[in-house]
Order: C-alpha cells, then structure tokens, then sequence
C-alpha cells in the first residue's frame, strides 16, 4: 500500500504542478498588461537599464519554450510572450531577463549549476543502467554507484530551486522599479511566477524522494548481504 501511494504521489505531483502554471498562464494571458507594451519590450526595457546591451532578445517557437541562453547571452521568448502584451507575457520576460542579469553578476547558485550540468547529464543517463542492474542482479554495489550517478542529477534539481526563485523575485522587484506593472497587475504578476515555481518544486522533490527510496532498497540489500 505505501508503495501505491508513493508512486500515486510522484505521478500526480507534477501533473498538478504542470496544471497550476498552465491554469495561470492561460489566465493571464488574456489579461493585458496596462503599459500595453509586449514581452519583448519588457525584456528590452529591463535588460538596457541593468546596462545589458549586449544580451539579444529574440523570438522562439513553441509553448512556453522561454529561456535564456547564457552560451549566446539571448533571451527567447516564445512567439505569444515576444508580441503579446498581455500580463503573463510581461511576467515570462522579466523572469527570463532575470536569468541574464543573474548571469551578468555572477549569482553562485547560477554558476554552480552551471558547473553541475556535464556531471547531471551523466548521471541521469547512466544511473538506471546501474540501478536496474543492481537491483535485479541483487549486487548492492551496482546499485550504490547507480545512486551516487543519480544524486548528481538530483543536486542539479535542488540547486535550480534558488536560481529560479531568485530569477523571479528580479522579475518582479524590475517589473515594479521600471513602471511596467501597477497595483493589482503585481499579484497577478506574482501568481504567475509564483505558478511556474512549482513546476521546478515538483521536479526537485520527486527526484529527492525517487533518490531516498533507492537509498532505502540499498540499505536492505546491504543489510542482507551481511
């Protein structure tokens, strides 16, 4: 039963995490932001008056496919948040603005994380060869190195956590300072952002509570090794 319910808990966790940011979005972007300006004016505005001039903005395909990309310093939006004017949009463009300026000041966590994606990449792809081995093949070993591969990846999840909550609280405090968002526009803003947060919540604690799990199965094949 309790394993029922574990795995019922990782299903429905990010399902109910990818609803909310769906829900939110879908809301907000049809609702228009009052400066009647479009995201990639937001994210314009925002990057010349932190003096980022060299960081593009540029158009992308795609849902929700917003990123920055630090190799070519580029903010893309997705083609609705770069001509839309609507509140999500201005949100979406602010946070991803974020992510630049984070770069620009050298934020720690955005640079361990950085450092940490060779080493995450490894390990989520070779950790369940190992496990799977390990936990078939009763050789505890296997499965103990399959899960050092997986904490990589895991510490990666929990390291974005900072870096994505501080990404957004930029958005909001540029979005405030420059006049782009007023009064009411600020809580949607912030559920909007606040939304999108608990998709990176949801990933972080399931690969957390997937890595004690297999901790656990270790410990008791060890145990019964000896």
């Amino acid at each position: 039963m309790g394993y029922l319910l574990y795995f019922i808990l990782i299903i429905l966790l990010p399902i109910w995490a990818q609803m909310k940011v769906r829900g939110a979005y879908k809301k907000y972007s049809r609702v228009a932001n009052t400066s009647g300006v479009t995201g990639a004016e937001v994210a314009r505005r925002i990057l010349d008056e932190n003096g980022l001039y060299n960081v593009q903005v540029e158009a992308v395909g795609g849902f929700l496919s917003d990123h920055y990309d630090p190799r070519s310093k580029t903010v893309r939006l997705s083609q609705e948040n770069y001509y839309g004017h609507s509140v999500a949009g201005a949100a979406v463009a602010a946070h991803e603005v974020g992510h630049a300026i984070q770069d620009a000041q050298g934020y720690a966590f955005l640079r361990f994380r950085h450092a940490l994606v060779p080493v995450a990449n490894f390990g989520s792809n070779l950790s369940w060869i190992f496990i799977m081995i390990g936990i078939f093949a009763q050789l505890s070993g296997m499965l103990l190195l399959g899960i050092l591969f997986m904490a990589a990846a895991v510490l990666f999840q929990v390291v974005t956590l900072p870096v994505e909550f501080n990404a957004s609280s930029r958005a909001m405090d540029q979005l405030v300072a420059s006049g782009i968002i007023r009064n009411e526009e600020e809580r949607r803003t912030r559920k909007v952002l606040n939304a999108a947060a608990l998709t990176y919540v949801a990933a972080a604690a399931v690969a957390v509570l997937e890595l004690v799990r297999l901790v656990l199965i270790y410990t008791g094949m060890a145990n019964n090794e000896d």
